[in-house]
């Protein structure tokens, strides 16, 4: 990762990741991406599009853990990135209890 991405996350992190330091949440990636494409407001947004790229969401959105997304969230981004046709989106990841 790049220093310019790691500086844009942990922006991103202090602003969206509240609950940890901006260097803990730098330290998954995954999640500062995740929090910003369900909350993000749009210039946030467009910002990490266009630093970490379309490849790099649709990992995050592959590997999204249960309560990562909101379900509108979860079915524009599957749209956006290609992932899925119209009405033809997964259901959200959900919780496995043992």
């Amino acid at each position: 990762m790049s220093q310019h991405t790691q500086d844009l996350l942990k922006s991103l992190a202090q602003k969206y990741i509240w609950w940890k330091t901006p260097e803990e949440a730098v330290s998954m990636p995954g999640r500062v991406i995740a929090q910003v494409m369900n909350i993000g407001d749009y210039a946030d947004v467009q910002l990490l599009v266009s630093t970490v790229g379309d490849e790099a969401l649709r990992e995050v959105i592959r590997d999204a853990e249960p309560g990562q997304f909101n379900e509108r969230s979860w079915t524009y981004w599957h749209y956006r990135l290609g992932l899925s046709d119209i009405d033809q989106v997964p259901a959200l990841p959900t919780r496995r209890v043992a």
